[in-house]
């Protein structure tokens, strides 16, 4: 493997309301802030989707809404669509890691998480938690604390259901989104380096 080559991560995922979204495009910023990473954003419903993109990067980071207790329907869609990779072990070897948000502190995103986990895991791929101690958690913290939510196994946002995505999830969602994309991008560079 040649030194200092470029270290690929796409991020797939699907936005019902555009919180999703917004939070993606944090993570995505968190990914780029290290140097010799690029990112690209893949959405999970797109008909078109680039699969030969996501055989080519050297992670991938899955975001999805939580409804119901679960990922959406269209993220576990493109769960679905990805058993001819599975079938050929074509992630094998890769980094992995995953977000949600849900419009309750809990909203039982940590069921969304454990899904993307054991998918992640199903494919062969390696998977990366937040790497953040909880925030939030003390009589001397607050909700501005980076991972506020307190999630290990993957980023956890909220966004209050009776808000757009221009103000919902609030800013410390979007900073610990920024913050985990980077540990992503920063854990995948030591990966493929070792490779």
């Amino acid at each position: 493997m040649s030194d200092h080559r470029e270290v690929s991560v796409i991020l797939v995922y699907h936005s019902g309301y555009g919180h999703t979204e917004a939070i993606a495009k944090s993570v995505a910023k968190g990914v780029a802030d290290v140097e010799g990473v690029s990112i690209e954003l893949i959405k999970a419903d797109d008909e078109n989707k680039d699969w030969d993109k996501l055989a080519a990067a050297d992670a991938i980071i899955f975001g999805s809404p939580t409804y119901m207790g679960s990922v959406s329907a269209q993220f576990k869609g493109f769960m679905d669509e990805s058993s001819k990779v599975w079938f050929a072990h074509g992630w094998k070897g890769k980094v992995a890691a995953g977000f949600t948000v849900s419009a309750s502190q809990s909203g039982d995103k940590l069921n969304s998480l454990i899904q993307m986990s054991v998918f992640a895991a199903q494919h062969g791929m390696i998977w990366i938690p937040t790497g953040m101690m909880p925030g939030n958690n003390t009589s001397e913290a607050s909700q501005e604390d980076l991972n506020r939510i307190g999630s290990y196994l993957g980023m956890m946002a909220q966004a209050n259901a009776d808000q757009g995505a221009d103000v919902a999830p609030p800013a410390t969602d979007h900073r610990t989104a920024v913050h985990f994309g980077a540990h992503v991008a920063q854990s995948a560079k030591r990966w493929v380096a070792g490779a």
